[in-house]
C-alpha cells in the first residue's frame, strides 16, 4: 500500500470532503481516504498495483479540487462611472456621526451555475428545466 498527500486549495467545505471522498473511493484500488476541509488536504491510500497516483491526481483535477480557487474581487471604481470597467459588487458605508451603516448590493442574474466556484456541485437547474426534461 502506499499513501500520498495532496494539497487542495478549492475543499473549503465539508460538502466537498463528502464529494472527494466518494469520487476517490470509487476508483478501484483505492483503499482510504482522509480529506479535511479545514487544511485543505487529501491523503489517499491506495494498492499501487491496481492504480496509480497520477491517475488520482488526474480525478482530483478534473473535479477540480487541485487548481487555485479563485474569487471575484472588487475594483476600485463606482459603479455608475461609465469608463469600461466592470462595478463593484457591493459597497458598504459606516457612519460614525449617526451609528448606521448603509449597504447597496448588486443583483446578480442566474447564469445556471453556482455563484461562486464550487468543486464537485454541477449546473443548478431550475424547475422549468426538471420538469421540461
Amino acid at each position: 500500500m502506499e499513501t500520498k498527500t495532496f494539497e487542495t486549495p478549492a475543499l473549503y467545505g465539508d460538502h466537498h470532503v463528502t464529494e472527494v471522498r466518494r469520487i476517490l473511493l470509487e476508483l478501484e484500488g483505492v483503499t482510504d481516504v482522509y480529506a479535511s476541509s479545514a487544511f485543505q488536504t487529501i491523503e489517499v491510500t491506495y494498492d499501487e498495483a491496481k492504480i496509480n497516483d497520477l491517475q488520482i491526481t488526474v480525478k482530483l483535477d478534473e473535479a477540480g479540487y487541485l487548481g487555485e480557487w479563485t474569487l471575484p474581487i472588487e475594483l476600485g471604481t463606482a459603479a455608475q462611472q461609465g469608463d469600461g470597467q466592470k462595478p463593484f459588487f457591493r459597497h458598504t458605508a459606516t457612519y460614525e456621526t449617526i451609528k448606521h451603516t448603509v449597504s447597496f448590493g448588486q443583483r446578480v442574474s442566474y447564469q445556471g451555475r453556482p455563484l461562486w466556484h464550487c468543486p464537485g456541485i454541477g449546473v443548478v437547474k431550475m424547475d422549468e428545466e426538471i420538469d421540461n426534461g
